[in-house]
């Protein structure tokens, strides 16, 4: 195995270019537990860890662009506000240490369907910027980013650079099933973000289906429920009809598979438990925003 280890951007890529099956290695805590289970071992090893500006940030009018090895700690401590979701996501990833290495790059490079981060990123809306040295800079919208078990749309030559996420108009809320409350890869997990100015909501489904998820046809539900009732504008408490429909439609929108962590039955449940729950908790948040108490779904 080879080490390839350049001192900025240019150099990565010219890296990437000349040996497309070299594995980008930063925070290591994906790349690593493959390499010491002898689950891959690849002929090259791209480490990224000189490359300062894929640990920078940039908060801008209407969106964040975090570069791919921003680590998890640096999310939850600085992007709580603009990244509401996708900072209690960061909370829920293994231990301090590997939240301290850890990034979004590092999820979306691997594309496991258990990856922490994606339910968030599908929930918020966001757009993964990637580049090669032959073609250049491209924006893959994330709706379009998986491909298959732990497959992604990236080409042999590219490497992701950063991610450009909406930031949060409304509240957003997390939530992931475990075998344990720490160090745990997820059994399932959920993440729904509420977007007032569109009025319009997104979620995200993970560890349910071969790859990363949205409930689309639950989003089109709540969202028209929301607007017929004109709950957006009242700010009433959801009635149970419409938040055990909107959970069963989560639920039947999963795929998952019978695995040592879990059956598909219990994922399928507790997706929908997940999705009643938060969807609780983000409408309370709204509610209590607008002034009108702290009662979320009864």
């Amino acid at each position: 195995m080879e080490f390839l280890r350049p001192a900025d951007w240019a150099e990565a890529l010219a890296a990437k270019a000349e040996h497309p099956t070299a594995v980008p290695i930063a925070g290591g805590t994906d790349v690593m537990v493959e390499i010491n289970f002898d689950h891959r071992r690849p002929e090259y090893l791209l480490d990224l860890n000189r490359i300062t500006e894929l640990q920078e940030w940039h908060v801008g009018e209407e969106t964040v662009q975090l570069g791919a090895s921003v680590p998890y700690t640096k999310i939850m401590e600085n992007l709580r506000t603009e990244l509401p979701g996708l900072a209690l996501a960061s909370h829920t990833v293994a231990s301090p240490q590997i939240r301290n290495r850890g990034g979004v790059g590092g999820n979306l490079g691997t594309a496991s369907p258990a990856g922490d981060a994606h339910p968030a990123l599908l929930a918020a809306d966001c757009e993964v910027e990637v580049e090669s040295q032959a073609r250049g800079s491209r924006r893959i919208p994330i709706d379009a980013f998986y491909t298959g078990v732990k497959r992604n749309a990236l080409e042999a030559d590219e490497l992701i650079k950063a991610v450009h996420i909406e930031k949060a108009d409304g509240p957003q809320q997390y939530s992931k099933v475990g075998t344990r409350n720490a160090m745990v890869i997820a059994v399932c997990a959920f993440g729904i973000a509420l977007h007032p100015e569109t009025r319009t909501v997104r979620t995200g489904i993970g560890s349910a289906a071969p790859t990363p998820i949205r409930a689309k046809a639950a989003e089109e539900f709540l969202g028209a429920a929301l607007e017929e009732g004109g709950f957006w504008d009242n700010g009433r408490i959801i009635t149970p009809s419409i938040a055990k429909q909107f959970a069963e439609l989560c639920s039947g929108a999963a795929n998952p598979i019978d695995d040592v962590r879990g059956t598909a039955s219990y994922r399928r449940h507790a997706v929908g438990i997940m999705a009643r729950r938060t969807l609780g908790w983000t409408w309370e948040q709204y509610r209590s925003g607008k002034g009108r108490g702290a009662e979320g779904v009864a």
